[in-house]
């Protein structure tokens, strides 16, 4: 049976056209996420080595984060993070600190025997591959293979993350071990060397972001 009418002829193939693109995946199944940095924390942990290392203490500094994630529940390879660290905003805590030594590491650490903030204001990671698979409870376990730059040297480092999404938040938390050389510091060291800082750094890490 033809069709009696030749518009409809001319409008079937716009028809056909709509339905396979709507039987295809939507790219709108990736959200993103902006870092909400008062909700978040990042802990460094510098530890005490040498001779005399058990006469000294250790540090705990906090790195301020932002920067966005881009998830894709369907694809979660698909996956991208970016985070940015204000080096001049990282503080040393008082715990664990003897009364008035944490101005005094803080200005240390900052200084031009290590991170040199004037020069070097930012540390930033950016992820280039994302592992993942499904955790208990909907939550995702991923691996982020990507690029560390610190003190303007980059170097690859993957991180281990434990994610949960819950309406429009997402939390990563993990840890993870950096060291010094790597990214060519020197740890700090005192009392002729007989105290000083050791070349591994812990880092912990609790990052909630929301749906922009």
């Amino acid at each position: 049976m033809r069709d009696s009418h030749p518009a409809l002829v001319s409008f079937r193939p716009l028809v056909i056209l709509l339905a396979v693109l709507s039987a295809l995946p939507s790219a709108a199944a990736s959200r993103t996420y902006a870092v909400d940095a008062g909700a978040s924390e990042v802990r460094i942990h510098v530890g005490k080595s040498g001779a005399f290392g058990f006469a000294g203490h250790t540090h705990e500094v906090t790195a301020p984060v932002k920067g966005e994630v881009v998830a894709d529940p369907d694809n979660l390879g698909g996956s991208s993070v970016s985070l940015t660290f204000d080096t001049g905003e990282m503080k040393v805590l008082a715990e664990g600190e003897p009364a008035g030594d944490p101005p005094k590491v803080e200005e240390a650490m900052k200084g031009p025997k290590l991170l040199e903030v004037a020069r070097f204001p930012t540390i930033t990671f950016k992820s280039q591959k994302v592992t993942a698979r499904p955790a208990a409870g909907g939550a995702y376990d991923l691996e982020l293979a990507g690029e560390m730059n610190i003190h303007g040297a980059t170097r690859p480092l993957t991180l281990p993350v434990h994610v949960e999404v819950a309406g429009q938040t997402l939390t990563a938390t993990g840890k993870a071990v950096l060291r010094h050389d790597e990214f060519g510091l020197q740890p700090i060291s005192a009392g002729g060397g007989t105290v000083k800082v050791k070349n591994e750094i812990g880092v912990t890490y609790r990052i909630v972001a929301r749906v922009r």
